[in-house]
């Protein structure tokens, strides 16, 4: 089987944006190496973050341990976990499955833009092309850890 995980960085939430609703915020944040970059809306009442603080962000295809995929074979995905099963999930606070709609060229030569709707709370990312080519897949889970 292969990598669960496409993609995993730490970053410095810089920004936490309440605009139009009660419960989400859209925070920003700059990874450690300062190359990658998000936009994410996150539940505020579940996952609450204040500017400073550091968190994991990780996407993922599926959320077994040994990668097989969640949509073939008996298991359909999270809610077929059983029992004292681990999953990728137990590692991490914040927990999203959705869909990438889109890609675009960065704002600087080598880096693209990845945009994701986890049932309409998006997540812009932007860095280095090289980091985020294993993002070109249609489903991803989002993972969240301070």
């Amino acid at each position: 089987m292969s990598d669960p995980q496409l993609f995993e960085d730490t970053f410095t939430i810089t920004g936490v944006e309440f605009q139009k609703y009660d419960r989400v915020a859209r925070l920003t944040a700059t990874s450690s190496d300062s190359l990658t970059t998000f936009s994410l809306d996150v539940n505020m009442e579940l996952y609450p973050c204040a500017v400073g603080e550091q968190v994991s962000l990780a996407l993922a295809s599926t959320l077994s341990l040994d990668g097989k995929d969640d949509s073939v074979g008996g298991k359909g995905g999270w809610r077929d976990v059983g029992m004292g099963e681990q999953t990728l999930a137990n590692d991490y606070d914040y927990v999203c499955h959705g869909k990438v709609y889109r890609f675009e060229e960065g704002a600087t030569a080598g880096t693209m833009a990845v945009f994701v709707s986890f049932g309409g709370l998006l997540l812009y990312l932007e860095g280095p092309y090289k980091k985020l080519a294993p993002l070109r897949i249609d489903y991803v889970y989002l993972l969240l850890k301070k």
